[in-house]
Order: structure tokens, then sequence, then C-alpha cells
């Protein structure tokens, strides 16, 4: 067996090792340990304040684009992701993840793509190194334009 003496105001670790009938050895620390905690406040809530879908011209129409307006609580995130499924929010037709700069105020836009009309399910997720947020919305688009 080994000890180390304990000093007042200090931290005192006593290891005393015996041996194990199954050949083995066990070591026993008593003493007083500490760690560290940090708390992070995260991103605690998304929201789809406004959806706007952008006028095009007769050439370009074959692309319908809608503006997402989007805002958070909580940290500022520094990632977007948004998944346009079917209308059941069950089968994913595309996913597009793009890095965000947002220096003060959690309020961004975010521009996405319909191919052909239809009813889609957009979840819109803004993360961080931390945590993620996730905001849902079904949107029917109809030849450039969306209801």
């Amino acid at each position: 067996t080994t000890g180390a003496p304990a000093n007042s105001g200090s931290s005192a670790i006593v290891e005393s090792a015996e041996d194990n009938p199954d050949g083995g050895c066990h070591i026993y620390r008593n003493g007083y340990y500490g760690s560290g905690l940090s708390v992070v406040e995260g991103i605690l809530e998304v929201n789809i304040i406004q959806m706007t879908s952008i006028q095009m011209t007769e050439s370009q129409a074959e692309n319908s684009l809608v503006d997402f307006v989007v805002t958070c609580q909580g940290s500022l995130p520094t990632d977007v992701c948004t998944v346009v499924s079917d209308p059941t929010c069950q089968v994913s037709k595309s996913v597009v993840c793009d890095p965000i700069v947002i220096s003060d105020e959690c309020l961004l836009t975010i521009r996405r793509s319909f191919g052909e009309p239809g009813t889609y399910c957009i979840n819109i997720t803004l993360g961080d190194d931390t945590s993620q947020a996730l905001a849902s919305a079904l949107i029917s688009v109809n030849g450039g334009e969306y209801t």
C-alpha cells in the first residue's frame, strides 16, 4: 500500500493497491477531484416570418424562386440548411446547406428555387457548434407564384 499525506487546503489523493485472487490488481483512489463545466445558451427558437415569391421574367420562368425571412432566438447561427420534401415531409427532394455570418441580430433571408409547381414541405435548420433549431412550413408553388 502506498499513500500521500493530505495537506490542509489542497486536494489529497491516496492510492492503494492490493493483490486480487483473480490474478489482477485493483487500485483505489480517494480524494477530491474537480472539473470545469461551460454552459452555452444555444439556438433556442427559429421562426419563418415571411415567404415572398420573386417575380421572374418569362425567359427565367422555368424555376420559381421564393425568399424565406427567418428569425431566431438565443445564440447566433453559423450555418443554415434547407430541406425541401414532399407535402408529408417524409421524402426529401433536395438539401442545401450554406455557411452564414450574422453579427448582430438573428434575421436572415434565404432564397430557394423550385423547379416545378407543387406543394412542398420546407425545413429550415439554423445551427452553430453546439446547437441546432428547426422551423417548418408547407408551401404551394404554382409557376412563379406561391400560396
